[in-house]
């Protein structure tokens, strides 16, 4: 099979886990008969360098024209740092999302056996832990206009709005994902405080009937971010809104122990692009010591969402676990005997070429 793969690397350490994801694909891509080609685009800060765009024209042309995306990481202190700054890294996210019409985001959430004792949570609350976040992506707060400041400067506003058919697009994607796992979905809201919230538990409750296997229950955010610390193994699939996904799975994250380990995939209309879930981490940018194996963990999505290659997928995933169980780790994983990022990629790109 011809992959034909957009690479948006970003900024600060993406350029760099970018490079061993690739290696990682190659290395699928050598054992299994396929040919990939990749096509480099400017995202994020360094496209507002080079363009004064952080999502330029011709890097969303290139996407269109691509089977999918491999995204490396976006953001810049110097923007992070600049409350008044009018044009933003992040900024290139929401419109490529937006663009794309990426609607949903898929964060899976599942421990290591060999990293337990890694996880800031107990051993026996974590382990076994597997389930999937589904986080809409294009509505909500981040999207909501009218938003901006008062012309005195002293009051700011953003609007979260969403449609009935935002909600339902997102919420059967969910119940497909549930019927295909253990049959229970968890949805999100803060249904006693916001308009929108009532609105997403009406959706559901009307949509539910359609799906009599799937067992639905509705949690407030708070209680949700409560019981993910608690009780992570009571949840299968969980759906919520932009904002309350966005911070619910970062929050996740932690139950494997490190944030470097967590893959993602952004579903829609058009391409889909598929990236870690940690940020730019520009204090280790250049250094080689930044953890490749969420992005290489997407490489893994990438081949299962967009060219339906379950094997290979697998493939990426058994030599992940590999690796964290013989300690070719980073230093955020083992700071006493780390590997360097290119370290880690080369080793699971020579396992997979030895075990394919």
């Amino acid at each position: 099979m011809k992959l034909n793969i957009a690479v948006l690397a970003g900024d600060g350490i993406g350029p760099e886990i970018i490079d061993q994801a690739i290696k990682v694909v190659d290395a699928i891509c050598e054992k299994k008969g396929h040919t990939a080609t990749y096509t480099k685009g400017l995202v994020g800060a360094t496209a507002i360098d080079q363009t004064g765009n952080p999502y330029p024209d011709e890097t969303h042309e290139l996407c269109m024209n691509s089977d999918a995306v491999l995204f490396g990481a976006i953001g810049d202190p110097k923007f992070d740092n600049d409350p008044k700054a009018k044009v933003r890294p992040e900024q290139g996210l929401l419109a490529m999302r937006q663009k794309l019409g990426l609607y949903a985001n898929i964060r899976p959430v599942s421990t290591f056996p060999s990293l337990l004792h890694k996880s800031p949570l107990r051993a026996d609350l974590v382990e076994g832990a597997d389930f999937v976040a589904i986080r809409e992506l294009t509505g909500g707060i981040y999207f909501g206009r009218p938003q901006g400041r008062s012309e005195n400067g002293e009051t700011a506003y953003d609007t979260c709005v969403y449609t009935k058919s935002e909600i339902e697009r997102i919420c059967k994607l969910a119940f497909e994902f549930a019927g295909k796992r253990r049959k229970k979905l968890t949805v999100v809201d803060k249904a006693n405080v916001l308009a929108t919230s009532r609105l997403w538990r009406e959706t559901v409750q009307a949509m539910a009937p359609a799906y009599p296997d799937i067992e639905v229950e509705y949690m407030f955010v708070d209680n949700a971010a409560m019981q993910i610390i608690q009780w992570p193994k009571r949840f299968d699939v969980m759906v919520t809104e932009n904002m309350f996904g966005d911070i619910l799975t970062d929050e996740a994250s932690v139950i494997t122990g490190s944030l470097g380990l967590l893959p993602s995939a952004s579903v829609g209309i058009h391409t889909s692009v598929f990236e870690p879930i940690h940020g730019s981490y520009p204090q280790a940018a250049g250094k080689n010591i930044a953890n490749p194996v969420a992005t290489v963990l997407s490489a893994a999505l990438m081949f299962e969402y967009a060219f339906n290659l379950k094997e290979e997928a697998e493939l990426i995933r058994k030599a992940v676990d590999a690796s964290l169980e013989q300690g070719v780790v980073t230093e955020d994983i083992d700071k006493t005997k780390p590997y360097k990022t290119s370290e880690v990629g080369d080793w699971l790109a020579a396992y997979i070429r030895k075990n394919a």
